[in-house]
């Protein structure tokens, strides 16, 4: 069946950079379109960044609210998205969620703070 499981998220202090991980299965990853979804605490789901499936060329897409500090990459050969997170403020604190939109799927989420 199609499961996506994230990892990578933490504790990290303001400035600071995680890269979170959604390992993929029970699909052909490569043929997809995968997103990141954020969630922070007392909030509404929030779209972050999109990346296009091989075939539509790869290109990516980001949310204002972290263009420049996020970058969305996709490892096919390993079935593998990931979320590079750079300069972390206080406000991305979140649980953060990949997507696979056609296919319906989402993971579990995994844990984002940004404090001292």
């Amino acid at each position: 069946q199609v499961q996506l499981v994230e990892s990578g998220g933490g504790l990290v202090q303001p400035g600071g950079s995680l890269r979170l991980s959604c390992a993929a299965s029970g699909f052909t990853f490569s043929n997809y379109v995968m997103s990141w979804f954020r969630q922070a605490p007392g909030k509404g789901l929030e779209w972050v960044s999109d990346i296009e499936d091989h075939n539509s060329g790869g290109n990516t897409y980001y949310a204002d609210s972290v263009k420049g500090r996020f970058t969305i990459s996709r490892d096919n050969a390993k079935s593998t998205l990931y979320l590079q997170m750079n300069s972390l403020q206080p406000e991305d604190t979140a649980v953060y969620y990949c997507k696979c939109a056609v296919l319906g799927a989402w993971g579990q989420g995994t844990l984002v703070t940004v404090s001292s």
